[in-house]
């Protein structure tokens, strides 16, 4: 796989080499326009300034927009003074003009102006290119208890100047004369700006920053301050995100907000399952993701740790900017960007190795026991066991797995432009033998403003490959037994699966498969998006965003020759490849008009967008591939072998959208907000393509009204809101008809030949949007100064037209799959709530934070008179949540024959006449006098009565502790794996310890071993139904942060080393190897046949910057 890599990065060099070298032309052409600005004579910079009385601050921000300089000034010179100007003139001259106007002194240095007092210039402009004089500052920054802040910035503003204090607060710092402002902060405090006049000593207190009132979140196409949201949005800390150690974002965030249900596994590559506010549709599909305004995905071709920032957009007034896209809920993900100053290099590295959960299985001697009491009471022979074999098949299938994850970056800037460039390479070898995953991204994101205008881009190319796991070696453990060797010579290939005679099992040899049967699969990605900005006034912003995302995916699959398992047929060399190409081309207009009136605040978004998605696939086959005799290897090029089979198809989609949204706030009290969202789709038929997709919100911060007096709540907004999304769940083209083609067919009395086809699926046209109705009612709490904070959240969330496919007989010529139609109805209502908890006046700082989730789930109707739909053991039923249990009741076992024949029905008639002793008692629930499917019974839901989220992050001195846990309580889940172990009627291992039923051991709720029937083995029973609740810490870290001595002996400005666990403690009476696992399906949501389950992850790290 290393090889492979290696070749795609190769390939990738030349076009990846001319990217850099035009990011970084880019870069510098950034700062060579400040540079020339920069070595002008103001009066060799023309500029046309025509005013009318007017303020001489306006005067000032236009001078900025047209030219590359700043002003500097204190407020008390220049406030309430207005000057009218009337010049065509360079700007020295309109300066000397403003001079005396307003009795006021310039005094220019580079690209600075500073205003003050005329008291020494003849003309009142004064010029300076040369470096100005540094003055030797000294000084100690302290917290609110007067104790020195180790580790403080110290910084002159709008400058790279700067230093961090050392462990007693102190600081010594070189200032150029001209300065202006220095900044003095901390993480948790207040930063606080003095202005500068030559100064030598500062002794700054530092104040805490409790309140988060003023957090900017993005939202969409655009940014929100938190006060004034009105929906129900979740911000992750990309900090604890970035702590663990995951192949996806989605994986990551588990148990970090409320309202988002997330189920990952172990597996190399896997992707997690997300699910927001439960299931809207039968579709389960995944939310939408928003990377820096590109619609894309952020699965495992992605970087976690490139992520600034994550929202969630929960309800239908957050998503509803999204329209048809938003059903599902909406991930917006930013990137890290450059900020201005010298450049800052960081780098992040962690390796960890993986263990895999294990089964209890018996050894030989218990399995043979056992096995041999199973036959014996289904009289048949014993099986010839082989007992000079005792495999353990777990250590020949499971190994100790390894993760690394290593991350660069160089970032900077300067007043007119930034730039971040970060590479990353993640590699995970599995815990299952011939599985991995390697990872190799690269990340330029710069951005420019010259006056009214502002550009910018964000660029990731990212190659990602999987070694695939082959079968289900989850369950193969389970199968073979321990009497079978893992090699036998006598069998094709070598490998030894059983046989009829001592160990008949059609179980798969998991090291067989591994060797014959190999699976690759490997993605090229560029996405990325440019967008540019003019704002010719100062609340009016037009932006242009043009996003592409392309992937280029190549899967190879081996068949070589050779047996897995018993009785397999003979199967030649095989090869399957395809190649498929994948793209989606965005283009959005947007014009914003932002401003205040008084105590009136009016935002006002109007867009368009316009996307296109295509997707392209071609496939080839070949059998009876030649072989290297010499090696061994096989010749895996399309153009060995024979029986030739080719394939290939091609789709495109076509989204456009307009879109508007207003936001008002009345004195910061009173918030109001109405978004409207308008969609055409290509998948939906001509007469249903369009529809409209609107919200409207209002939020009321009771907290600020002059009534509302209190030492306690420092923080009261209660807020809601209700709006429509819409999604078309469906595929490109299923609104059509489709055919098959037949090269020729002979028609007509003189048999001439006419191309033909046949209509082989029958399609609805009149297939529309799926609308999804919410409403939703939020609290939001602040105390002491917004120590601690909560939010509470309840919704409705009602899903009509749901899309579902009509089963339609066969015998109709619907042989193509059954068609969709608008049928369902399903219905969510949820509860989350947070509490947070902040203390960072002491030493000992720390955060705490929990948050609970509640979600009921109902099929309000399924459509075209159905009531019920049967997948597996479940039934999703008008009135129930979609996927409950659906099976036979037991009720103990048989003691006696006297317990068979008193085990009667009402008229006397005896329920199980063929029961022996030991056998399962299963209820009559129809009262039949016999046990049928019709005594199936819901006995149980898959989902989760509440989940649970609890984080805790504390600091002292230099140590740092993290921890999270994660709980899922109330479910009820089918574990297949044990239905497999516990049947006793076909032969795979048990689990050690069993002790199935005899007249000697009658205390047991394990029925008697009887090998070749069902009587106590059937799946369909409440039997493997188990409580599914468990509590998981799924995370826990240790850092220390090396001295700030020590780090300035070796030139670094941070410096850190950790050692983290991932998932080390669950409590759970779960039997199976994992109760936090995902479903094969929306409707078996709870059902655990072999899913991988999230493996334990013990890990190093260090990070450090300069």
């Amino acid at each position: 796989m290393k090889n492979n890599l290696l070749r795609e990065i190769l390939i990738m060099s030349k076009p990846l080499f001319n990217v850099i070298f035009l990011q970084v032309l880019f870069a510098g052409m950034l700062h060579a326009g400040a540079g020339v600005a920069q070595h002008k004579s103001l009066y060799e910079i023309d500029i046309n300034l025509k005013v009318e009385d007017a303020d001489i601050m306006a005067i000032f921000k236009e001078i900025e927009h047209e030219t590359d300089f700043v002003f500097t000034y204190n407020d008390k010179f220049v406030k309430n003074k207005k000057i009218t100007i009337s010049s065509s003139a360079n700007l020295g001259i309109v300066l000397e003009e403003i001079s005396k106007k307003a009795n006021v002194q310039f005094k220019r240095i580079n690209e600075h102006i500073h205003v003050d007092k005329n008291q020494r210039s003849r003309n009142g402009v004064l010029e300076s290119f040369g470096t100005p004089a540094d003055i030797t500052v000294t000084g100690k920054v302290t917290d609110e208890n007067g104790e020195g802040l180790p580790g403080a910035t110290v910084a002159v503003k709008n400058s790279s100047i700067g230093t961090i204090t050392d462990i007693d607060g102190s600081f010594t710092v070189k200032v150029p004369e001209d300065a202006q402002t220095l900044v003095f902060s901390f993480v948790g405090y207040q930063s606080q700006e003095i202005v500068f006049t030559g100064q030598t000593s500062f002794d700054i207190q530092l104040k805490l920053d409790y309140t988060s009132l003023q957090e900017v979140v993005v939202v969409g196409y655009g940014e929100q301050k938190k006060a004034d949201l009105t929906g129900a949005v979740s911000v992750v800390e990309s900090e604890e995100v970035q702590k663990r150690q995951a192949t996806t974002v989605a994986e990551a965030m588990q148990g970090l907000a409320t309202g988002v249900n997330i189920r990952g596994g172990g597996q190399p590559g896997s992707e997690a399952q997300i699910q927001i506010r439960g299931l809207s549709n039968f579709a389960g599909r995944p939310p939408l993701y928003v990377i820096d305004g590109m619609i894309t995905t952020a699965n495992r071709d992605f970087n976690p740790n490139d992520i600034e920032s994550i929202q969630i957009l929960k309800d239908a007034s957050a998503a509803a900017i999204y329209g048809s896209r938003a059903a599902n809920g909406v991930i917006i993900i930013t990137t890290k960007k450059g900020k201005e100053g010298p450049l800052q290099v960081k780098f992040s590295g962690k390796t960890g190795v993986q263990q895999m959960p294990r089964y209890d299985l018996a050894d030989r001697d218990e399995y043979i026991e056992i096995n041999n009491m199973a036959y014996d009471n289904a009289g048949v022979p014993r099986q010839d066991h082989d007992v000079t074999n005792d495999t353990d098949w777990q250590d020949e299938t499971f190994q100790t797995g390894r993760i690394q994850d290593y991350n660069l970056s160089f970032s900077g800037g300067g007043p007119n432009g930034t730039y971040l460039i970060s590479g990353n390479y993640f590699e995970n070898k599995g815990t299952v033998i011939s599985t991995g995953f390697e990872r190799l991204s690269f990340r330029v994101n710069t951005s420019a403003k010259k006056g009214i205008f502002s550009v910018g881009e964000n660029l990731a190319i990212t190659n990602a490959q999987a070694d695939e796991m082959s079968g289900n070696p989850i369950i193969d453990v389970v199968r073979l037994m321990p009497t079978i060797p893992v090699y036998d010579e006598n069998n094709p290939g070598g490998y030894g699966y059983g046989s009829e005679a001592r160990a008949r099992t059609f179980g798969t040899n998991p090291v067989a498969l591994a060797d014959y049967s190999d699976r690759m699969n490997e993605n090229f990605r560029v996405r990325g998006n440019f967008w540019s900005e003019i704002k010719p006034v100062e609340f009016l912003t037009y932006r242009l965003n043009v996003g592409y995302n392309t992937s280029f995916d190549h899967y190879q699959f081996l068949r070589k020759e050779g047996n897995w398992t018993l009785n397999q047929p003979y199967e030649p060399a095989i090869a399957i490849e395809n190649r498929g190409t994948s793209s989606t081309l965005l283009v959005e207009n947007t014009l914003n008009f932002d401003k205040d009136f008084g105590k009136h605040s009016l935002n006002v978004l109007l867009g368009q967008t316009y996307q296109d998605d295509k997707y392209e696939r071609i496939e080839g086959t070949k059998r009876n591939l030649p072989q290297n005799p010499s090696t061994g290897e096989y010749y895996t090029v399309l153009d060995q072998g024979d029986q030739a089979v080719v394939t290939g198809f091609r789709q495109q989609a076509v989204l456009i959208s307009y879109l508007g949204r207003l936001s008002y706030t009345y004195d910061d009290k009173y918030i109001f907000s109405a978004i409207f969202r308008r969609d055409g789709t290509s998948r939906l038929s001509p007469d249903n393509r369009w529809s409209t997709f609107p919200s409207v919100a209002a939020g009321w911060r009771v907290s600020d009204e002059a009534f509302f007096n209190s030492s306690l709540i420092s923080n009261l907004k209660l807020r809601a809101n209700h709006g429509t999304l819409g999604s078309a769940n469906i595929g490109y083209w299923d609104y059509q008809q489709r055919i098959n083609t037949f090269p020729t067919i002979a028609i007509g009395t003189d048999q001439h030949i006419e191309g033909a086809a046949t209509n082989v699926q029958l399609a609805n046209n009149n297939l529309r949007w799926e609308t999804l109705t919410q409403s939703n009612f939020g609290v939001d709490l602040g105390f002491f100064d917004d120590k601690l904070t909560a939010t509470a959240e309840y919704y409705i969330s009602t899903t009509d037209d749901v899309l579902t496919q009509a089963p339609i007989a066969i015998t109709t010529g619907n042989d193509g799959g059954n068609p969709f139609v608008n049928a369902a109805s399903l219905r969510n209502t949820g509860f989350e709530f947070t509490i947070s908890y902040a203390e960072a006046a002491k030493e000992f700082k720390y955060n705490t934070s929990l948050n609970i989730t509640t979600i009921k789930n109902e099929v309000l109707s399924l459509g075209y008179d159905r009531n019920d739909i049967y997948v597996g053991n479940t039934v999703t039923e008008v009135g129930s949540p979609i996927g409950m249990w659906y099976v036979l009741e037991t009720d103990g076992l048989f003691q006696g024959p006297e317990d068979v024949l008193n085990y009667k029905n009402d008229e006397g008639q005896v329920i199980q006449p063929n029961a022996q002793p030991g056998d399962i008692r299963f209820v009559d629930h129809n009262g039949d006098g016999q046990i049928t499917n019709d005594d199936k019974v819901v006995m149980g839901s898959p989902w989760a009565d509440v989940e649970i989220g609890w984080n805790f992050n504390a600091s002292y001195k230099n140590f740092e502790f993290s921890m999270t846990w994660f709980s899922s309580l109330g479910a009820t889940v089918y574990s297949a794996t044990n239905s497999v172990m516990g049947r006793f009627d076909d032969n795979s291992n048990y689990q050690a310890g069993v002790r199935p039923w005899t007249p000697e051991n009658p205390n047991t709720d394990t029925p008697r071993a009887y090998y070749g029937t069902t009587l106590n083995s059937r799946g369909d029973t409440d039997r493997w139904l188990e409580n599914g609740n468990f509590a998981r810490m799924k995370f826990i870290s240790l850092a220390y942060n090396l001295p700030i001595g020590f780090l300035e002996k070796v030139g670094f400005q941070t410096a850190q080393v950790s050692i983290s666990g991932q998932n080390l403690i669950t409590l759970t009476k779960y039997s199976g190897l994992d109760p936090e696992f995902r479903g094969p399906t929306i409707y078996e949501r709870g059902f655990d046949l072999g899913a991988f389950p999230n493996v334990k992850t013990m890990s190093v790290g260090l990070n450090f910057g300069f």
